[in-house]
């Protein structure tokens, strides 16, 4: 989870980072870009305005041309979104599997139960927040393939494709914006570790001998897991069997590996 929240900062980061070419305004650069028949200070008087009135530091764009014949600025801005889109795609993934269950899947969250249950399995929790997140991702991630498609069919000095451009984005921002306050409140708070089953697997895990390697040596370490795997037992109890290491030295280095 600590790996979810730098994910979710850097796309944060991203998006705002996007935002500064986006406020490079191509007004005053007329029909497509000379600036002809304008006043010489028409455009910086007007952005100028539209920033006192808006309060968004809006400037002029150095060269007119560039804004005009493409909108790479919103494109990129898009592109931001859109990864966001896929962080969260991948941690409603996987809150969506690690809250499967009880007893056919991993069962290690506890998720809110926000409806009454499945119309087919009664008791059954259906993730319905984590795919909803998913299908608004999947959304976002489409918009942003029109974006980038439209982004590119500008011809020579204009391309007319920005409200095609700016209805994408602006329908990525508001259905993501809505999902993440629905995710939040109708999931993330009320989620809890099934500490019972996360302790289970943990001591049934066989992947707690890589930290015994630098210990007893690779091929000791294999022989206890392929031990405890053939004989459906733990790791403790292949140890006792085999006798590698001492019981409080084994649990030292099992606890190492877990706080890792």
């Amino acid at each position: 989870f600590s790996g979810y929240a730098v994910n979710l900062e850097e796309a944060y980061k991203r998006i705002e980072w996007a935002l500064k070419d986006v406020y490079k305004l191509a007004i005053g650069g007329t029909a497509v870009g000379t600036g002809i028949n304008t006043h010489p200070e028409f455009s910086e008087t007007a952005v100028k305005n539209i920033k006192k009135f808006t309060n968004i530091p809006f400037v002029s764009a150095e060269n007119k041309f560039a804004v005009q014949g493409s909108h790479d600025a919103l494109v990129a801005m898009s592109g931001a979104i859109k990864t966001l889109a896929c962080t969260l795609l991948k941690i409603s993934n996987d809150i969506r599997l690690l809250s499967c269950g009880p007893r056919a899947g991993f069962h290690e969250l506890i998720i809110p139960s926000n409806e009454p249950g499945s119309s087919i399995m009664p008791g059954k929790v259906n993730p319905t927040q984590c795919e909803a997140m998913s299908m608004v991702a999947m959304q976002v991630i489409g918009y942003d393939n029109a974006v980038s498609h439209a982004g590119a069919g500008g011809y020579l000095e204009m391309n007319v494709y920005k409200p095609l451009i700016l209805h994408n984005i602006v329908q990525s921002v508001k259905i993501i914006s809505d999902s993440c306050l629905n995710f939040t409140k109708y999931l993330l708070e009320g989620t809890k570790p099934n500490k019972k089953k996360i302790a289970y697997f943990l001591d049934q895990s066989l992947m707690l001998v890589t930290a015994l390697s630098p210990v007893i040596g690779y091929d000791k370490a294999s022989k206890l897991a392929h031990y405890a795997d053939d004989n459906d037992c733990t790791l403790r109890e292949a140890n006792k069997k085999l006798m590698y290491l001492k019981e409080e030295e084994l649990e030292k280095y099992l606890l190492q590996a877990v706080k890792f």
